[in-house]
């Protein structure tokens, strides 16, 4: 099942990244971008609870969606490109094991207690 679930978050991914070249972004501004949402880790500076809660806000699958389609509805190719990071770094990070985070610890998600190898 863990293979299956997996293989599912790389074609978000993919989908994502080919989605960004049809809107007529450059293949390199994708990877470029990928690695933004991860700046909302900042929150655990302050403590565990806001860090999730900021961190969980820009990995959320609903968020990215309103965000793309947000840019679908107003024609807004950078809103578009906006949701397709988001889904497409929130994808990303599941294939890696990363999922969104409960407050008392960084390595403790919705996917299990995160292991590092």
């Amino acid at each position: 099942m863990k293979t299956i679930l997996k293989s599912e978050e790389v074609l978000k991914l993919v989908a994502c990244y080919l989605l960004s070249l049809k809107l007529g972004f450059s293949y390199w501004t994708f990877f470029i971008w990928i690695l933004a949402p991860d700046l909302s880790m900042l929150g655990y500076i302050i403590n565990a609870r806001i860090g999730a809660i900021i961190y969980n806000i820009f990995h959320h699958l609903g968020i990215a969606l309103i965000v793309g389609l947000t840019g679908l509805y107003t024609s807004n190719p950078d809103l578009q490109f906006a949701g397709l990071i988001l889904l497409g770094h929130s994808s990303m990070d599941r294939i890696f094991g990363y999922g969104l985070k409960y407050s008392d610890s960084f390595k403790h998600t919705h996917l299990g207690q995160f292991k590092d190898n």
